[in-house]
C-alpha cells in the first residue's frame, strides 16, 4: 500500500502524556499553550487532548485563536495575551475569553466591554527584563490602581499576574522572577489576590522549581519538544507528537555526474538513484537546509541533495532498492530510528520550535 503524498501524523496520546508528566514534574496547574495552530500540530485536537489529561486552561496568542477553538467547541479557560494596537475585547468577552493585558490603554479596553454581572477576565502582564510586552514598572501602580477599582467595582475579574523568562541563563531568570516578584507585591498592595500566578514556560518548568509557582505555561514540551541544546526530548521523559511523511513520487537511475534540481548545486559522483519527495518549502521543508535534511526511506537515513524547490526535493539513495509510493519519513519520534525536528533545526541552523510550526496548510493533519 501506498503511503500518503504528504501527511503529518499527530499522535494525540503523545500530547496527553507530555501533560502528565508535567503535571507530576511541577505539582501545579499547566496551561496548555496552542497558539499558532498548537505549533503546527492542529489547535482544537490538541486542546481536547491537553485538557483530557489534565491541563486546566489554554494559552493562546491572539483572540482570533480563541475564537476558532470556541468555534471548534472548546469551552475551557483560554487565554490571550498579545493584541493588536487599538484592540478591542467585545468579542472575546462574549465568548468568555480572558485577556492578557499590557498597558493601560488594554485595560481600559477590557473594562469598556464588560458588564457589572459580566466582568471580563484579565491576566496583568509584568515586564520584568524580556523587553517585550508587559506593564513597564515604572506604570504599574497606575495600572494596578485602576484594575482594582475596576474589579470592586465589578467589571474586570484578576484570574491571573503574569510575565515570561528570557531562558538566557538560570541567574537572568532568576533576576525576572525577582522582578515579578515584585509586581506581585505591589499588587497586594493594592488588594489584588489573583487566582493564579505564571511565569514559567517549558524550559524554566523543567529547570527552575522556583519559578513554577501556581501554573506553568508549557508549549513546546506539550508537543515532546525539548527546549535545551543539550538535552533530547526522550531524556526529557517527553515523547515528539509530529510525524511528517511523504511518498516517493518518483525513482530515476541516473549516471555520474548527473545535475540535480536548481543550478545543479549538486552533481552525482557515481551511478546511484535519485527519489523525489514531494514536500517543498511551501510546506515548510526549509529551503536553507538543502544538502543537510535527513530523512528517512527504507530504515535507513539518508540526506537531501540539490536545493530543495517549493514543492519538492531530491534524495539520493545509492543502490538502495525503492519504488514509487514507497513512504519516506522527513521527522518523527527519534527513539524509532527517524530524523528528529531537532535533526532538521540543526540542519536548518533554527530550533525546533519553529521546524514543527511552519509545516503547512497544503499538509494534512491526521490524528492517531
Amino acid at each position: 500500500m501506498n503511503a500518503p503524498f504528504r501527511e503529518a501524523t499527530i499522535e494525540l496520546d503523545a500530547i496527553a502524556d507530555n501533560v502528565r508528566h508535567f503535571r507530576r514534574l511541577t505539582g501545579v496547574e499547566v496551561i496548555a499553550v496552542v497558539k499558532a495552530n498548537a505549533y503546527g500540530h492542529g489547535a482544537a485536537a490538541a486542546a481536547v487532548a491537553a485538557l483530557s489529561a489534565g491541563a486546566t486552561r489554554l494559552g493562546v496568542a491572539e483572540i482570533a485563536e480563541a475564537l476558532e477553538l470556541r468555534r471548534q467547541g472548546v469551552h475551557a479557560p483560554i487565554m490571550a495575551w498579545l493584541h493588536a494596537p487599538g484592540e478591542r475585547f467585545e468579542h472575546a468577552a462574549a465568548q468568555g475569553v480572558e485577556v492578557g493585558i499590557s498597558s493601560f490603554d488594554q485595560l481600559e479596553a477590557a473594562a469598556a466591554v464588560a458588564s457589572v454581572d459580566s466582568p471580563v477576565g484579565v491576566h496583568l502582564k509584568f515586564e520584568t527584563g524580556l523587553s517585550r510586552n508587559g506593564v513597564a514598572p515604572a506604570d504599574w501602580g497606575r495600572v494596578l490602581a485602576e484594575a482594582a477599582r475596576l474589579e470592586r467595582v465589578g467589571r474586570l475579574r484578576i484570574v491571573g499576574l503574569f510575565s515570561h523568562l528570557s531562558n538566557t541563563s538560570a541567574e537572568d531568570d532568576r533576576a525576572a522572577l525577582a522582578k515579578f516578584d515584585e509586581g506581585v507585591a505591589a499588587a497586594a498592595s493594592f488588594g489584588i489576590r489573583p487566582e493564579i500566578r505564571h511565569i514559567a514556560a517549558t524550559a524554566a518548568a523543567i529547570d527552575l522549581p522556583e519559578t513554577r509557582l501556581d501554573a506553568v505555561r508549557i508549549g513546546v514540551g506539550l508537543f515532546g519538544l525539548s527546549p535545551f541544546d543539550d538535552r533530547s526530548s526522550a531524556e526529557l521523559g517527553l515523547r515528539p507528537a509530529m510525524t511528517l511523511r511523504g511518498a516517493i513520487a518518483a525513482v530515476r537511475r541516473v549516471p555520474a555526474g548527473t545535475g540535480v534540481s536548481y543550478g545543479y548545486a549538486h552533481r552525482t559522483d557515481r551511478d546511484t538513484t535519485l527519489v523525489l519527495v514531494p514536500l517543498g518549502y511551501a510546506d515548510g521543508v526549509p529551503r536553507n537546509a538543502s544538502g543537510r535534511l535527513p530523512v528517512s526511506i527504507a530504515g535507513r537515513r539518508f540526506v537531501n541533495v540539490g536545493r530543495i524547490a517549493m514543492d519538492q526535493f531530491v534524495v539520493d539513495v545509492g543502490d538502495t532498492p525503492v519504488s514509487v509510493g514507497d513512504e519516506v519519513v522527513l521527522f518523527g519520534d527519534p527513539t524509532l530510528g527517524v530524523p528528529s525536528a531537532a535533526d532538521w533545526a540543526d540542519a536548518a541552523e533554527t530550533i525546533n520550535y519553529e521546524i514543527v510550526t511552519r509545516i503547512g496548510p497544503r499538509v494534512p493533519r491526521r490524528s492517531a
